[in-house]
């Protein structure tokens, strides 16, 4: 099985176009992609989840 690729905060926002204040409020109403905390504080999201994410957006707007 290939190891899931783990993106940092700065690529995901730079790939969404969005800035970092917006995406942790679009995150805290529960819209966002899941986040994952390290134990050093950084926050990772797994490419799978963004792409499901990007997916369920695509979907949303075409209904």
């Amino acid at each position: 099985m290939p190891k899931q690729e783990h993106l940092k905060l700065p690529a995901v926002l730079a790939e969404i176009n969005m800035s970092r204040s917006a995406f942790y409020r679009m995150v805290a109403r529960g819209k966002g992609p899941t986040l994952l905390k390290l134990p050093n504080g950084q926050i990772r999201v797994r490419r799978s989840d963004l792409d499901a994410w990007w997916a369920d957006l695509e979907h949303t707007t075409a209904a």
